[in-house]
């Protein structure tokens, strides 16, 4: 599992080195990163090309099943904007000497991010070391996902040695685990493909003592430094957008629900199951110790220690200076 990290890392960073940075002073496209079956209130903004009426130029939507794969688009120049990037991927590409900032909490949602067991085993917490010893279990490496499981598996008690741990997308995992031949016994993932993989499945922890274990789970949404620092007002200008939608759905969600169900790529059933269980702060949120203004440092300095802990990073000396605060007062004010 070390060795897929590092060939993450070196794949970022020859990415890197093969692109300079983002320095045109006007953008004629803007592309944008985001996730399938993961929906979210700017996708209404998204289906109905809001953004490009606010920033005056076309903007392009690429999905992508991981964080990891997020990063390497942003090193390689194919994308300026990752929306809802998971830190663990964020962590990585930055230990990795990726130029990365974070500009916004995209979501909450410790309670879309978790691993399910097959439901025939009857694993609980307490059996849990014994009857998965040895199984196969898929996880998406280098995502929140994967630092989930991690401490989901160190505090059940079992060594990560003992797991047979194969590098799945969640997409990918769930249709595997649907099957009833399968060879999984775990599977890790967020959004659409969580709630497939809970109709075959558990979760061995949930809710208040999940967030317990594993801590708060968000997303952000990432950008290239050079990006930020050549483009502040349409970066701006996009975080103000994302807020306007998630103000707008606090307040009447009804209207852009079918618009948010196709750019997610689910149905309508499916897009209310995963939404709710999402919280969108606010800007002044946001901005408030509580977010971006204090404890993202703070988290980011104590996943990362973890991380490098267990072998996977070289974390930074510090992490205050990747959470960029700058766009968002500057979208707060418009």
């Amino acid at each position: 599992m070390k060795t897929m990290i590092k060939s993450v890392l070196a794949a970022s960073i020859v990415a890197m080195s093969a692109t300079t940075a983002m320095a045109d002073a006007h953008v004629k496209e803007l592309v944008v990163g985001y996730f399938l079956e993961w929906p979210t209130p700017n996708q209404y903004a998204q289906a109905n090309e809001l953004y490009e009426k606010e920033l005056g130029i076309p903007v392009k939507w690429v999905s992508f099943d991981a964080g990891t794969a997020m990063s390497a688009a942003m090193a390689s120049g194919d994308v300026q904007i990752s929306f809802s990037q998971g830190v663990t991927p964020f962590l990585v590409a930055t230990a990795a000497g990726q130029d990365l900032q974070a500009v916004d909490i995209a979501v909450s949602y410790s309670d879309n991010d978790n691993c399910v067991v097959r439901s025939e085993l009857e694993v609980n917490k307490e059996n849990a070391a014994e009857k998965l010893k040895g199984k196969k279990v898929a996880v998406p490496l280098g995502t929140a996902a994967h630092s989930g499981f991690l401490a989901q598996i160190a505090y059940l008690g079992i060594n990560e040695a003992d797991l047979n741990i194969v590098d799945m997308s969640p997409s990918d995992s769930s249709a595997a685990f649907a099957q009833p031949s399968t060879d999984l016994a775990m599977v890790c993932g967020w959004g659409g493909s969580l709630r497939k993989m809970k109709e075959h499945g558990n979760p061995i922890i949930e809710g208040a003592e999940k967030e317990k274990v594993v801590g708060k789970v968000f997303d952000i949404t990432s950008v290239p430094s050079a990006f930020a620092e050549e483009n502040p007002k349409l970066l701006a200008k996009f975080l103000k957008v994302t807020a306007d939608m998630n103000a707008q759905y606090a307040k009447d969600s009804g209207p852009m629900m079918e618009s948010i169900s196709k750019a997610a790529g689910m149905d309508m059933e499916g897009t209310t199951a995963v939404i709710k269980t999402f919280v969108f702060p606010t800007l002044d949120e946001q901005l408030s110790d509580e977010w971006m203004g204090k404890t993202v440092a703070e988290y980011l300095t104590a996943a990362a220690a973890k991380l490098e802990e267990g072998g996977k990073i070289k974390a930074l000396s510090d992490y205050s200076a990747l959470v960029n605060t700058g766009p968002l007062k500057a979208a707060a004010g418009m």
